[in-house]
């Protein structure tokens, strides 16, 4: 959707008095309009990119000129500023997040520096020294929180004189536990809004399966527990396991050991729902069901939690779907604020899931059903 559509007197009034002060000066540096226009750096950026997607401003390294008589608009990428982003996947989770970084970044005029590290790496440092080395202006960090080196990268963070926004990771640093700026799914209110999902269609005993290796399975351990404590279903006599990681290769011999224990403590406890993470878990162990003569959602409802893929399985499965692309956004928004303003206090921004109704859960067989 355009901008255009969405302007107010202010912003009509700003652009207006910054084409007037182009037209008399011919080349504006981005600090200059600051002062001039009463602004901050973050919408300076914000009008310049809808300016030049108009075709009448050009954006030129850190400010705005004057279009060229011979170009009807400016099409060149200039950029008055980069952001270092380390992520811990390029092939699952973080490309959606990446582009939402990618978004925002393009609306600020500021150029995202994309790295990939793993779930395995020991040390963030090196990736993270190549970036500041490259002279990167901010970062956004998904750093291995579980690392034996963890603490000593965060506390080399916040030590850097650069803004530096946390993905989907907290962290405090110092002697007084100052915390880094983050922005993180709620990945526990996720958990929570699938449980209700499956108590308001009536079952009663909703286990959980999670992830063995995912940092984001505590989280939706929490939001399990919580929801179905408080709304006083049985939380010790349902399904509470973990599998491992159904993208690694050598793990196919015991994620199906695991899946098969899973699905015998379904039959033992009586078990009519799950919510599993992540989506390649969850349509394991309906494959798995369906080797097994159980129908989902007939005999089990369940509901994925990533939704990366789940809406294309048969049957489409009911999924969480975090807020990926808003993560990256706000990610970007955050390290933008605090090179305008570095002396804001620091923000941690939590954004919730939405929970995606699709196929794979169903109320609860009756007796009656299953005569």
């Amino acid at each position: 959707m355009s901008n255009t559509d969405k302007r107010g007197p202010l912003q009509v009034a700003r652009r207006a008095r910054l084409l007037e002060q182009l037209q008399r000066d011919g080349v504006l540096r981005v600090s200059d309009l600051t002062d001039a226009l009463g602004a901050s750096t973050v919408t300076i950026r914000r009008d310049i990119a809808q300016l030049a997607s108009e075709g009448l401003v050009r954006r030129v390294h850190g400010g705005v000129a004057l279009p060229t008589g011979d170009e009807q608009r400016d099409t060149e990428d200039v950029f008055s500023g980069s952001i270092g982003m380390l992520v811990p996947s390029l092939d699952y989770y973080y490309p959606h997040v990446a582009r939402g970084a990618e978004e925002a970044a393009r609306e600020l005029d500021l150029r995202i520096v994309l790295r990939g590290s793993s779930y395995e790496t020991e040390d963030d440092r090196p990736q993270l020294n190549r970036l500041v080395d490259q002279g990167v202006d901010a970062l956004i960090v998904a750093p291995r929180m579980d690392a034996p080196t963890a603490q000593q990268t965060i506390e080399w963070l916040a030590a850097l004189g650069i803004p530096v926004v946390l993905l989907e990771r907290t962290a405090a640093a110092g002697p007084h536990h100052a915390h880094l700026e983050s922005v993180v799914s709620d990945h526990a209110q996720g958990a929570g809004m699938a449980v209700r999902h499956l108590a308001g269609l009536g079952h009663r005993k909703v286990g959980v399966v999670l992830a063995a290796l995912s940092p984001t399975s505590p989280h939706i351990h929490r939001g399990w527990h919580e929801a179905v404590t408080e709304l006083g279903l049985d939380v010790t006599g349902t399904v509470d396991e973990q599998v491992p990681d159904a993208r690694t290769p050598d793990s196919k011999n015991a994620l199906d050991k695991t899946l098969d224990k899973t699905l015998d403590r379904v039959l033992e406890t009586g078990t009519t729902a799950l919510l599993v993470h992540a989506d390649a878990e969850a349509i394991a162990l309906v494959q798995r069901c369906e080797e097994r003569q159980l129908s989902v959602p007939g005999d089990l409802s369940v509901i994925a939690y990533d939704d990366e893929v789940a809406g294309l399985f048969s049957p489409a499965l009911t999924a969480v779907r975090p807020p990926r692309g808003s993560i990256g956004r706000a990610a970007v928004r955050l390290a933008a604020d605090r090179l305008a303003d570095p002396q804001r206090p620091t923000h941690r921004i939590v954004i919730s899931p939405s929970l995606r109704i699709r196929d794979s859960a169903a109320r609860p067989l009756s007796p009656a059903d299953t005569r």
